[in-house]
This record gives C-alpha cells, structure tokens and sequence, in this order.
C-alpha cells in the first residue's frame, strides 16, 4: 500500500521537490505524469522516478533562477529608463498622446480587437509622455506642491502675527501716540486681514481648455 495524495505531497515538500502540494500532485496525475496505485495509493519511489523523467529541468524554476530573472529584469528597466530620448520617440509619443485624446466612450458592446490594440498603444503613448514631461520639468509632484505651499502660506502668516510686536513701537513713536494702543490695533486689523486670506482655497488640478 502507497501513499495518499496529501501524504505523498508532503513527501515531496520535505525533499525540496517541486509539486509538493495536494494541487500539484493531483494534476500530475491527471495529466498523466505519475500513476497511482491500483488500490488509488502512490508508491513515493516510482512516483519520483516517473515526476523525474516527465519533468523538462530546463523549465524548473528555482528560487535561484527566480532572483536572477528578477535582477536581469530590474537592470533592463534602469538600463531603459537611462536611455536618452530621441525625436523620434518625441513625435511617437505626441501622436500617440493625441489619438488617445481623441477617443471617443465605448458603449456597452466592448471594444473590437483592433480599438483595443489602438487604445492600449494610446495610453502607453501617455504613460511615455507623462515621463517625457517628467523628465522636461514640465510636471511636478502634486504632494511636494501643497506641501510647500501651505509651508509658505504658515511663514506668511506667523511673519505678520510677528509685525505689530515688532513695529509698533517705531511706528507709535513716528506719530506721537500709546504704542500699546498701536500695538493692538495693529494686532486688531491682521488678524482680520489673515483670516480672509484663510479662506482663500487652491485648486492644483488642470483648468480645463
């Protein structure tokens, strides 16, 4: 008497061997790969030896072969990305970026082969001009952008905040009055004046042509 499935799985999993899950041995039975039992058990040894021989090494993937596919992919991007941009590929792109443009919906029939192969060709054509712009400093980071402009508004306000503490009593001086007096109109009035800029809201999405 051989082994169940799940056992022989396991037997296969403690010996670093591929298909050592329940799935995989039931698959390779399907497809004929290994034979079973005439009582529907596995013998773990004929089994191997069968797996062994069915089995194209040149198609096992190990987590080694794995790594380097991964690094040989990662180096072809940067290589890619480090490329410089020809005139060639300018114009492709504009053309490209104009057809997508132009695009009119779908309704709910779908898209034919030839629309879709003309759609996907159009947004990889945006997706190279978007980097195209990247790289023209044409686009900036929409995070950084707020960032930096509430930064300068909270520098704008606090310098104000700061000025009738400051100049108050120069100014007080200047007209012959009480420079605390001077001091908290001035506070009176930028505070006022602050809290309508307040209320001014930025809208850093494209206006529309």
């Amino acid at each position: 008497m051989g082994l169940s499935r799940r056992a022989y799985a396991a037997h296969r999993k403690e010996r670093g061997l591929v298909g050592g899950t329940d799935a995989a041995v039931r698959k390779a039975i399907a497809s004929g790969r290994i034979d079973v039992e005439p009582d529907g058990t596995i013998d773990p040894a004929k089994a191997d030896a069968q797996w062994a021989a069915a089995t194209d090494r040149n198609k096992v993937r190990t987590p080694e072969s794995i790594e380097k596919g991964v690094e040989k992919a990662r180096a072809t991007i940067e290589a890619d990305e480090k490329k410089p941009i020809t005139q060639a590929q300018v114009q492709a792109v504009e053309e490209g970026s104009a057809v997508a443009e132009n695009m009119e919906p779908q309704g709910t029939g779908g898209l034919s082969m030839a629309k879709a192969a003309a759609a996907d060709k159009a947004y990889s054509a945006q997706l190279k001009k978007l980097r195209l712009d990247k790289e023209k400093g044409k686009l900036i980071d929409r995070k950084l952008a707020t960032q930096q402009v509430y930064d300068l508004a909270r520098k704008f306000r606090d310098s104000w905040m700061q000025l009738p503490a400051r100049k108050a009593a120069l100014m007080a001086a200047d007209l012959g009055c009480d420079a605390h007096a001077m001091e908290q109109a001035l506070d009176t009035m930028i505070r006022d004046h602050l809290a309508e800029m307040g209320e001014i809201t930025i809208d850093l999405s494209q206006p529309e042509v």
